[in-house]
């Protein structure tokens, strides 16, 4: 198999961190350069279907696209440690927050990421109201997670699943406009402490 990679792009982050808790090593990385282009090729878009990474390639040359969708079949295929759910119940509720997180929090922050880094100028129209008003709402949406996380050591479960990883690769994303969750919500700060201390943050991560 091989996965198309972007080194700073939160969502293939997602899938390396997502990779790295599950001792995933046999998958061959592919680094393409968002800024330079190399996503848009016309061979990449042939595999791809469109512009957008992460993506990986099976080996019988099947190819899946969305960060999720990629990790969900690498759960089918490396089953542990668990991270989408052991029985009905449990993957239901990770499956609530996981949604929660990538709506309210995930998917803000890297529109404002997009809408007021200065290096993000090149790739789109920006907009900084735009920017702004998704900044606020991922902030807001932190106090939600911070009432979670206080009285549950993860977002999800007792132990770390896809909702972190979306999470965490999403929140730390902000660190490209310095952007950061209030001190006040210590519940967030001890959980994203505590997940960039795991030996899977320095795959997980960008640097």
């Amino acid at each position: 198999m091989k996965l198309y990679d972007c080194l700073r792009a939160p969502n293939p982050r997602r899938v390396r961190w997502f990779m790295a808790e599950k001792g995933i090593d046999d998958v061959e990385i592919v680094t393409l350069s968002i800024m330079s282009g190399e996503h848009k090729s016309p061979e990449y878009k042939a595999k791809a279907g469109l512009a957008h990474m992460p993506a990986l390639e099976l080996d019988d040359g099947t190819v899946i696209t969305e960060s999720v969708a990629i990790c969900r079949y690498l759960e089918s295929v490396y089953p542990e440690p668990n991270l989408f759910g052991r029985d009905p119940k449990e993957t239901a509720i990770i499956e609530m927050w996981l949604r929660r997180t990538e709506l309210m929090v995930a998917t803000p922050i890297m529109q404002g990421v997009r809408h007021s880094h200065p290096g993000m100028a090149a790739l789109e129209a920006q907009i900084p109201e735009v920017a702004a008003y998704n900044l606020g709402g991922a902030m807001r949406s932190l106090k939600m997670l911070d009432r979670r996380l206080a009285e549950s050591a993860f977002i999800a479960t007792d132990r770390v699943t896809i909702a972190d990883v979306v999470a965490v690769a999403s929140i730390d994303f902000g660190r490209m406009i310095k952007w950061r969750p209030d001190p006040q919500l210590v519940q967030v700060n001890r959980w994203f402490d505590a997940m960039l201390a795991r030996p899977a943050a320095k795959a997980g991560m960008a640097a």
